[in-house]
């Protein structure tokens, strides 16, 4: 029984294993994903950093590139006074990698600076611009809300 039960478990494991389209993710050539934030619902942003880590699990380590483009509303997310739960899975992310980018001319509007966002966060002047070079650099653009 025991026999049967191990041959089962591993034929399940083999089939729940992702199978990669060609040509394979590498260190050298990773996937590459770009998610736009532009919303700063609670529920919705955890929904987005659920995925965000259901991809990471998929794919062997260093295999993929991910970058959080943070614009408008969505950059509520990244700043200090945001949900601390949510703030630490954004943490959590960036130690594997995963790059948050806020947007400027949303902080101008909003008279909004630097001290009042997280750490390691990168910023560019339009975060809609950024979108479109990262699409351009080959980054797939998806919103997983």
């Amino acid at each position: 029984m025991k026999k049967l039960i191990l041959v089962m478990l591993s034929i399940v494991i083999s089939y729940a294993q992702m199978t990669f389209s060609d040509p394979q993710p590498t260190f050298d050539e990773p996937r590459k994903w770009v998610i736009k934030l532009r919303v700063s619902d609670e529920k919705t942003v955890n929904q987005m950093l659920s995925s965000v880590y259901n991809v990471l699990k998929e794919y062997p380590a260093e295999s993929i590139k991910i970058v959080v483009v943070a614009y408008g509303q969505g950059m509520r997310v990244l700043k200090k006074d945001y949900d601390k739960h949510t703030l630490s899975r954004i943490s959590s992310l960036m130690d594997y990698e995963v790059e948050f980018i806020g947007c400027r001319n949303t902080m101008a509007t909003m008279h909004w600076t630097e001290e009042d966002f997280i750490e390691d966060i990168s910023y560019v002047q339009a975060g809609i611009a950024e979108l479109i070079e990262k699409q351009v650099d080959g980054f797939y653009e998806t919103t997983p809300y």
